[in-house]
């Protein structure tokens, strides 16, 4: 009877602590979200009007960002109606009080007219919205700042990344996304939060 006692204390006691573990776990993945260092570097890229922007210059509103390229036959155009999507919940936020930014990675082949024709027919040319692309290599360096690569095939095609992510006005990343199952509302209603938080600070 001892043994049975013994045993079903040590069979609880190792649930608590598997429990335990795995709460610190999710706990301690949050704080290294906020604790990392800014996502947003200071590369220089052009944006469909053809002005020179850099991401750290974007700093102090919470920013949405994606990753498209103007020829990509599907999920590309899925995630910018679903960013098109957000801009119109946020209203006259968009701009004023939060950031969109769209980055090519495919800038072999995405100059800012390409970018800015891909808004227009996306419905997307929206002020506080930002098409941005730039030399493959500050492509590449905007992208290490996510800790996100491109895939450039032989044959010139390239890989599709549907990562979203939501930054806060100081730069560090708050959320991401996959940018195929996450609802607009859901990521609007993250902004309203990150919103809330930078201006209770």
């Amino acid at each position: 009877m001892s043994t049975h006692f013994n045993l079903r204390s040590i069979v609880i006691a190792v649930a608590i602590s598997i429990g335990l573990f795995a709460a610190a776990g999710c706990h301690r993945g949050s704080e290294s979200n906020a604790e990392a260092a800014s996502v947003l570097t200071d590369t220089k890229l052009v944006d469909q009007n053809g002005n020179t922007v850099t991401l750290t210059a974007l700093k102090g509103k919470p920013l949405l960002v994606d990753f498209i390229y103007t020829s990509c036959p599907g999920p590309c155009l899925m995630e910018t109606a679903k960013f098109a999507n957000v801009a119109l919940r946020l209203g006259p936020d968009l701009g004023s009080k939060v950031t969109l930014v769209s980055i090519s990675v495919d800038p072999e082949h995405d100059g800012p007219k390409q970018l800015l024709d891909y808004s227009r027919q996306q419905g997307a040319d929206e002020k506080g919205w930002y098409f941005l692309t730039g030399g493959p290599a500050d492509i590449d360096q905007a992208l290490a700042g996510f800790k996100l690569s491109r895939q450039v095939e032989p044959d010139g095609s390239v890989g599709h990344l549907v990562d979203m992510m939501l930054v806060g006005p100081d730069g560090h990343l708050v959320h991401e996304y996959n940018g195929e199952i996450v609802k607009a509302q859901d990521i609007v209603d993250d902004v309203k939060k990150a919103l809330n938080k930078g201006g209770a600070a």
